[in-house]
């Protein structure tokens, strides 16, 4: 069982300007820090290419100085990474194989998986970590259900230059 105050979820958008990248990983690093010394070991991430793998970057760094933190891929589907380029395919496998542990919400895509594979983030979180910077798509409808879910919501882009 998930102890909901002990976890945080990433959303973000797959697109992250080439001059906000720098100083969003020093934010990420700097988020998770923080969470970790408020008793948050589990970290949820969708495995997009984007935000997300950053994000999942920043927690493998964290957990290298913090071995009890746990890398947790909630992906939509076994095939997402079908239509990718090789570059974040490579990553994305390499994630898979670092990764504490993997959790598929749908066999194979079928319309809605990415929204039930966000909703599963959020359910079990009780931390949202976001790169939000546009008002619709799944990285807003994310940020949204967690905030009526009562999750502690911070967006990075808020704090970006």
């Amino acid at each position: 069982m998930i102890d909901r105050k002990r976890t945080a979820c990433f959303t973000g958008h797959r697109n992250i300007p080439t001059h906000h990248r720098q100083q969003l990983t020093e934010l990420l690093d700097r988020m998770i820090e923080a969470l970790y010394h408020k008793g948050v070991v589990f970290y949820g991430a969708g495995g997009a290419y984007g935000f997300d793998m950053e994000a999942e970057k920043a927690v493998l760094r964290a957990r290298d100085r913090h071995p009890d933190i746990r890398l947790i891929l909630v992906l939509p589907c076994r095939d997402q990474d079908k239509y990718w380029t090789a570059a974040n395919k490579a990553v994305f496998a390499e994630m898979l194989q670092v990764a504490d542990k993997i959790v598929y919400t749908e066999e194979s895509y079928c319309r809605g998986c990415m929204h039930k594979r966000n909703r599963h983030l959020v359910d079990y979180s009780g931390y949202c970590i976001a790169y939000l910077t546009e008002n619709s798509g799944g990285t807003a409808y994310t940020v949204e259900y967690a905030r009526q879910n009562g999750l502690k919501v911070v967006n990075l882009a808020a704090y970006l230059r």
